[in-house]
């Protein structure tokens, strides 16, 4: 199976919508609204063209994912980060990879872009596999009640962890 990871375009957003629905529709915490959020997201100042990527197989999109900008505050300063929001693949299309590889390719255009962090809420015994910890080890606190496994942080810069403690704030569009 060939995956063909790349920019989305405009042209892509309806096939991706849906397929972020399919994905989600099973999951027991999910809203089932992922979809609109992406979309929210793409009207706002955090979204980053380049960081919205899918997946696609036999010219089908397969998955797709998203990093846009969040702020990590402290006492002494805020530091531009990114959220990982959502991860989505296509029910047939789990478990062969393509997520790891969406991630893998969103990471490399982040890093290459100047940006040092990446933050997700998602599962616990699937994140850790590309080098997210627990938010909690590096003192950030989410602005959300959320089970703190659930909550990680990747550096995409060696030895980034000493700046990245704070409070993250999201953009409004995560939450409307």
């Amino acid at each position: 199976m060939q995956v063909i990871i790349r920019q989305e375009n405009p042209e892509d957003r309806p096939a991706v919508a849906e397929m972020i629905k399919s994905a989600y529709q099973d999951v027991g915490y999910s809203n089932h609204r992922e979809q609109f959020m992406v979309e929210r997201l793409r009207k706002s100042d955090a979204f980053i063209p380049r960081l919205s990527l899918v997946a696609e197989v036999d010219h089908e999109i397969a998955g797709h994912i998203m990093l846009t900008k969040i702020l990590i505050h402290n006492q002494e300063q805020s530091m531009v980060s990114l959220a990982l929001a959502p991860l989505s693949v296509a029910p047939e299309f789990q478990g062969k990879g393509v997520g790891g590889k969406l991630v893998a390719e969103a990471h490399r255009l982040a890093k290459e872009l100047g940006y040092r962090s990446v933050i997700v809420l998602g599962p616990a015994k699937y994140y850790p596999r590309f080098g997210y910890e627990l938010t909690k080890k590096h003192g950030i606190e989410l602005p959300i009640d959320v089970r703190e496994e659930n909550c990680m942080v990747i550096s995409l810069v060696e030895n980034g962890w000493s700046e990245l403690t704070g409070r993250v704030e999201y953009s409004k569009e995560f939450f409307e």
